[in-house]
């Protein structure tokens, strides 16, 4: 295999491989040439269809956004995403029709081990100094709400219709249906008619 697909499969893999490298490289060029442009700009659309090739119609990022690859994130339609949007995708991020991001929003798959004789970085036999780490993909459903200044931690699934609360740092899966808040963020309870906020 190689450090890609093992990247993507969820193993352990060298994040300094040269492909990788180079991807990334890219990605960080795209978003940096992005985030300089206005919102008004019609280049920005012509970027994130470079950038972000697995997208369907409707995206807004207001940006500034910051992808490590871009290439492994998929967004379903209309989906929006408020100043300081945060994908590092070194595995798939599934993200649904009609998601909304508040500002500040990080989504976060690489898993570092937690014992410093794993994590540490050391120099390989070429000379390159480099660590090993993994991902773990992460899934949110339609329909959802990812409040401002929000976490998602690698491996989560988020269920349709859901919303996570200002502040929330999500390291387990939320149900669908349900408000979630809190550092670990848990849901607290169903959302049901009797939060419509519209006169019908």
């Amino acid at each position: 295999m190689t450090e890609k697909e093992k990247m993507l499969a969820g193993e352990l893999y060298d994040p300094n491989e040269e492909e990788l490298l180079l991807l990334r490289r890219k990605a960080h060029k795209l978003c940096r040439e992005y985030n300089l442009l206005d919102e008004t700009d019609e280049n920005r659309e012509k970027i994130l269809a470079e950038l972000i090739p697995n997208k369907k119609s409707g995206l807004t990022l207001q940006g500034p956004i910051q992808f490590d690859y871009g290439a492994f994130t998929s967004f379903g339609e209309n989906c929006y995403a408020n100043f300081n949007f945060t994908c590092i995708d070194c595995a798939p991020v599934t993200i649904g029709d009609n998601v909304f991001f508040g500002p500040n929003v990080s989504i976060l798959t690489p898993i570092h081990p937690l014992r410093w004789q794993e994590r540490n970085q050391f120099v390989r036999s070429d000379g390159v100094l480099t660590d090993s780490e993994y991902a773990k993909p992460i899934t949110i459903g339609d329909n959802c709400w990812i409040a401002g200044d929000v976490t998602i931690c690698g491996g989560v699934t988020i269920g349709e219709g859901s919303v996570i609360g200002a502040g929330s740092v999500v390291t387990r899966d939320i149900p669908s249906n349900v408000l979630a808040v809190g550092n670990p963020c848990r849901a607290i309870r169903e959302i049901t008619e009797k939060d419509t906020v519209l006169d019908m």
